[in-house]
């Protein structure tokens, strides 16, 4: 599956667009999070780049991560619905929509305007040194999952 290039200000704005339908109403298509919490557990990957707010894994869970998760995170192939998540990415709580949005269109544009050469070789907070495509895989592939759990 060919995975749209996240650091174009076009498909940037394409996924903005389609997080600005995303309303209080509107309900999952499979699995447990309403609209708020999709949005928050969606800015995580982002916090995990830009906020110093979640514990790095210890060097076993980093050789786990790397060994088992990073090909599905990093890879073109599409997420299962249903899949299981981290503990950091779980939004049980209540969340304001709209703070949530803006914060994750914030991460978008942030990380459109840095650019592939910013992220080609950066180290991920799970998955030790990643070049721009993964990170763009890893960025893309993740939104579209979860805005089309939502339909939109």
């Amino acid at each position: 599956m060919p995975i749209p290039n996240i650091f174009s200000s076009e498909v940037t704005e394409q996924f903005i667009s389609r997080i600005q339908k995303i309303q209080d109403t509107t309900n999952p298509q499979w699995g447990k999070m309403n609209a708020a919490q999709m949005i928050a557990h969606c800015c995580v990957t982002y916090e995990l780049v830009y906020e110093n707010i979640h514990p790095k894994p210890g060097l076993l869970m980093q050789l786990l991560l790397k060994t088992i998760v990073k090909k599905t995170v990093t890879g073109t192939a599409p997420y299962k619905k249903n899949l299981k998540t981290s503990p950091a990415f779980l939004k049980t709580g209540e969340y304001n929509l709209a703070a949530e949005k803006t914060r994750l269109i914030n991460y978008l544009r942030r990380t459109q305007e840095l650019g592939e050469s910013y992220f080609d070789g950066k180290e991920s907070h799970s998955f030790g040194k990643l070049n721009s495509n993964e990170w763009n895989n890893m960025f893309a592939k993740h939104l579209d999952h979860h805005l089309t759990q939502f339909g939109v």
